[in-house]
């Protein structure tokens, strides 16, 4: 324990703030960056299909559209860092014990001494450092910022608009194919 101390010295806790908050800022530029990837990669129908069924053709007959994850309604998480705690604890402990001898100086005084921290000095004097740090940050999902869930509003709507359109193109289609058996139909009636 007695390096402790020197390691505190070598690394001031201004450098370790720091370089915490360093660490943090580059963390989370890689977590946007790769939430992002995500988004990219969940609106890209042919990397992330998803298969819906195809609501513009009868019932019964299994057809599917393909669409992306995005266009089936999901979004990609964001995380953020939300807390980060430094913690350190340092206790320090001296004691002094004194000595005495039977040879007394004839000019008696004090003298100033200083010893190196070791096991000797440790037991001999009582001194004691100890020493215990602590780190955490914690990450949360965010919802997406705003310029990035209108981005994912937009690439949504237009891919309802265009199911949407097909929708509407199938429903015309069998509309005119109604509308063609109701004139044979009524042309059979009018022969007989």
């Amino acid at each position: 324990m007695g390096n402790f101390g020197q390691e505190m010295l070598i690394v001031g806790f201004g450098d370790m703030v720091l370089k915490l908050a360093t660490a943090i800022a580059e963390g989370q530029y890689k977590l946007d960056q790769t939430s992002c990837e995500i988004a990219k990669f969940m609106g890209d129908v042919k990397a992330a299909p998803v298969s819906l069924p195809d609501l513009t053709v009868g019932e019964g007959e299994g057809s599917t559209i393909e669409t992306s994850l995005i266009g089936a309604g999901f979004q990609p998480t964001f995380y953020q860092f939300t807390d980060t705690i430094i913690e350190v604890k340092m206790a320090i402990t001296m004691n002094k014990s004194t000595e005495k001898s039977a040879s007394v100086s004839a000019k008696g005084g004090f003298a100033c001494f200083s010893a190196s921290v070791n096991a000797s000095y440790s037991s001999k004097y009582s001194y004691s450092v100890e020493g215990s740090s602590l780190l955490r940050t914690k990450i949360t999902p965010v919802p997406p910022n705003n310029f990035m869930q209108r981005i994912l509003d937009m690439k949504a709507q237009q891919i309802q608009q265009k199911f949407e359109l097909d929708l509407r193109k199938q429903e015309i289609a069998l509309q005119k194919e109604q509308d063609e058996v109701d004139k044979k139909i009524e042309a059979a009636e009018q022969e007989v």
